[in-house]
């Protein structure tokens, strides 16, 4: 693969870091900015959002027709790490999970009607959603043949009932993504639904805490009693829920480790500003061989993750499925990213552990990188049977 980038995207690029520079890091050490579950506050993230429409950086991994900026997996990969140098960043051009994911697979999904209803309002920034998939045990979490939430088809209509939990931002979401099963059919025994948050027959169970900062609307526990779907808001067609399932997962993954690599610069970023002015027993940290060391080992291990992620996104671009690749990607940059927090804390110290640097956010944000979509065991499982399956051409090039 050629690894230079078009002038378009370099031009994107540029002119996102500029707005994180300038219109969003000042905001990370403005305590009124944080809502109650430490993300950006409403208020501050309209105003940021308005301003990133106006200067046409908005819903950058979405076609042009759609209303996005078309930049291919590629460009996004550039960008994305881009706007992740802030923790506010994605959710600021709208790319941040899970309307990332779900705005991309309704793009290629849904039907044009589908499409005008359930997916332009997330769009265009009035709604958000969310995807409902894992569910508590005995139910299906990394393994989807295990899912027990079903639907049931009356006449024009499903009857859902089931539970499910962890379910990114669902109390803030309105149009929601739902798998449920339909059959026992092994290949073909799930669906992908569509439902608003107002249809009765559901209902919030709880918001579950957990040790980070969390996503706008939490993870959340849903108890399912009877919603009633219409068949029209079926996507794809009935049995095709592992199909979508397949198709959102995968480039939602990437993405994620898109925007992890921007947190884990960031981090070495923070530590090397401290190591340059700290000084002890008279010699400045950044002099000091350990700290050298460790601060060389993220420079290589984070550039690791950018070439994974890079491949990734050229075999999607070219029409590939970048199974192995991808999950190459998510344990590689998922494991970088919590020990660049954890790092920078340590070249920081007291004041790294402390709040007055976003180092401890992105620690406590991290520790979930190794278990979303995906553990780290799961992907390395998922190689292994590649190895297997392909032998020596697991490792083959692409010949042109």
């Amino acid at each position: 693969m050629d690894f230079t980038i078009p002038a378009t995207v370099e031009d994107t690029r540029a002119r996102i870091a500029a707005f994180v520079e300038r219109e969003i890091l000042p905001l990370e050490s403005d305590p009124t900015a944080y809502d109650a579950h430490e993300n950006i506050a409403p208020a501050p993230l309209a105003a940021l959002r308005a301003k990133a429409k106006a200067e046409g950086l908005w819903c950058l991994q979405l076609k042009p027709e759609t209303g996005g900026l078309g930049l291919g997996k590629v460009g996004m990969a550039v960008c994305y790490e881009a706007m992740n140098r802030s923790i506010f960043g994605p959710v600021a051009f709208n790319s941040a999970a899970p309307d990332d994911g779900n705005m991309m697979v309704l793009e290629k999904s849904a039907t044009p009607a589908q499409q005008e209803r359930w997916l332009q309002p997330i769009v265009r920034g009035e709604l958000r959603s969310a995807f409902a998939m894992t569910e508590p045990h005995p139910g299906g979490g990394s393994d989807p043949s295990m899912m027990t939430t079903r639907a049931e088809r009356r006449g024009d209509v499903y009857v859902v009932t089931g539970r499910k939990w962890f379910i990114t931002g669902a109390e803030d979401a309105a149009h929601f993504i739902l798998i449920a099963r339909t059959s026992d059919d092994p290949r073909h025994g799930l669906t992908a639904f569509l439902f608003h948050r107002d249809q009765p027959g559901w209902r919030i169970l709880r918001r579950i805490g957990i040790m980070g900062p969390e996503e706008h609307g939490g993870h959340c526990e849903l108890a399912f009693e009877g919603l009633e779907i219409p068949a029209e808001n079926v996507l794809l067609g009935e049995g095709q829920g592992l199909k979508l399932t397949q198709m959102r997962l995968g480039p939602a993954r990437l993405t994620h480790c898109m925007r992890w690599l921007g947190l884990s610069k960031r981090c070495v970023e923070i530590a090397k500003a401290y190591a340059a002015e700290r000084s002890g027993f008279g010699v400045k940290l950044a002099e000091r061989e350990s700290v050298q060391l460790m601060l060389g080992r993220l420079g290589m291990d984070i550039e690791i993750g950018r070439m994974l992620v890079m491949k990734a996104a050229w075999e999607l671009d070219r029409g590939g499925f970048a199974r192995k690749e991808i999950s190459m990607a998510k344990v590689q940059v998922a494991n970088v990213l919590h020990q660049a927090a954890d790092v920078a804390i340590q070249i920081n110290g007291a004041r790294g552990y402390s709040k007055d640097t976003v180092l401890e956010w992105i620690y406590r944000y991290a520790r979930q990188a190794r278990l979303v979509d995906g553990a780290d065991e799961v992907h390395r499982m998922v190689l292994h049977n590649a190895m297997q399956k392909e032998g020596d051409a697991f490792w083959k090039w692409q010949v042109g």
